[in-house]
């Protein structure tokens, strides 16, 4: 497998290629815990970082952006958790949902503070009828766990609306790939790298 980008090409261990300047490549390497694990230690000092983080920084990296992750060992699995944890607003708190429309899985990414309105998504998706998925099922669409799941950098290419209440902070928090890590984010940027559509989910 040999991992291509516009960047030198300097480092070959087991036929795998791997770009010193470009962390994205990761996103088209074998993500094992052992491999992934070696690479970031040697290149990038990330020896304590957990797996699915390194897939989100280096998604971030794609989009052009450069992501600082932070850890709280008491868990950020809600938004509650994770504003207490932090020391922000519950509404700063990025909520990825990922819900089934019809036949197609996609994503809502809203506020902390806001309950999402199931009808306000099948609408912004051209759906009619819009039901949670199981944990099995958000796995296999994004790759990470409820609770961790990011913004973007998901396994599959998912739809995604945005809480237009989001933007009304100067930074927001996601999750960033696991119960315990986090990031923060402008919300254009957050927009931009998620491919979002600006649209009303709040419940009224």
């Amino acid at each position: 497998v040999v991992s291509r980008c516009r960047s030198m090409l300097d480092y070959r261990r087991n036929s795998v290629f791997v770009c010193r300047f470009c962390l994205g490549c990761f996103r088209r390497l074998c993500f094992s815990r052992s491999y992934i694990s070696k690479v970031a230690i040697e290149f990038f000092g990330m020896s304590d970082l957990h797996p699915n983080t390194l897939r989100v920084i280096a998604a971030a990296r794609e989009a052009g952006l450069e992501i600082s992750t932070r850890r709280f060992p008491e868990g950020t699995k809600t938004a509650a958790d994770a504003a207490a944890a932090i020391g922000v607003t519950v509404g700063q708190i990025v909520k990825s949902l990922v819900f089934g429309v019809d036949n197609e899985i996609v994503m809502a990414l809203v506020s902390g503070s806001n309950q999402l309105d199931e009808k306000k998504l099948a609408a912004a998706a051209g759906g009619s009828k819009c039901s949670r998925v199981d944990a099995d099922a958000v796995r296999a669409a994004t790759g990470y766990p409820i609770g961790g799941v990011p913004p973007f950098g998901h396994t599959t290419q998912l739809r995604v609306f945005v809480d237009p209440d989001l933007l009304q902070y100067d930074g927001v928090w996601a999750a960033a790939g696991t119960w315990n890590d986090v990031f923060p984010i402008a919300p254009n940027d957050l927009v931009r790298a998620s491919g979002g559509v600006v649209t009303s989910l709040k419940r009224a």
